[in-house]
């Protein structure tokens, strides 16, 4: 008989994420898929290293806030023993901005949502919301994650990561040269990366910013295919 694979949903920090209500629209799947779910709502779990030995998959969505030691300590050694992590948005890539060791591990951190032009006016949430497109790479047309998935458009918080090339990107985000910004060339962010660490398998994915955004359906897909992915494999067992 095959053991039931077992997901870790770990959320909080800042509210404006709506950690709850963003986490509880993937369970339904997870369980769908077979995922036995633990939830939690702080890191502390993460320094269980009898849960820890015996999670598949970690989705975190816990915007900014701090890591104890311990916590990121069993965090890596979980990871690299074959459990995988993903998330979205600030869940995952403005997760405890003051640990170099954190921001290591994922390969991405976030920098800034670039404002809108002078004298534009949002609704009060929307200050920052841009069109943009998210564009697939020539990796991401092959990759399980995003096969099948062209470019597409959103009107949200457009990421601006910075990264390393241990990063496999998927997709993509291009933020315009603009006469009221200080950056004088367009400048690319990855909007989807996947990354292996030891035997574990890490995706992130920035958009996320609000729960209409997540219900979009290719970010929604997205998500949904990488939390698959993530989840420790046969070789990592």
């Amino acid at each position: 008989m095959v053991a039931q694979k077992k997901a870790l949903v770990v959320r909080g920090g800042w509210d404006g994420h709506h950690p709850v209500e963003a986490t509880e629209r993937f369970i339904p799947f997870l369980r769908e898929q077979g995922f036995d779910v633990r939830i939690e709502e702080s890191t502390a779990v993460y320094a269980d290293g009898a849960a820890m030995a015996e999670t598949d998959l970690i989705v975190q969505c816990v915007t900014m806030s701090e890591i104890a030691q311990e916590e990121l300590t069993g965090l890596r050694s979980a990871i690299e023993a074959g459990t995988g992590l993903t998330g979205w948005h600030g869940g995952i890539a403005d997760s405890f901005r003051s640990s170099s060791d954190y921001l290591q591990l994922v390969g991405g951190i976030f920098a800034t949502h670039p404002a809108v032009g002078p004298g534009e006016t949002r609704l009060e949430g929307e200050e920052n919301y841009r069109e943009h497109t998210v564009n697939i790479t020539e990796l991401g047309r092959q990759h399980p994650i995003t096969a099948g998935i062209g470019d597409f458009d959103l009107r949200t918080e457009q990421y601006w990561v910075l990264s390393d090339d241990l990063n496999d990107v998927l997709a993509t985000t291009t933020h315009p040269a603009e006469s009221w910004q200080q950056w004088h060339r367009p400048t690319t962010s990855p909007a989807v990366w996947t990354r292996r660490w030891g035997a574990g398998r890490i995706v992130v994915s920035t958009a996320g910013h609000s729960l209409d955004v997540l219900d979009d359906p290719n970010v929604r897909t997205i998500i949904e295919r990488g939390m698959l992915w993530a989840a420790r494999t046969a070789s990592a067992s």
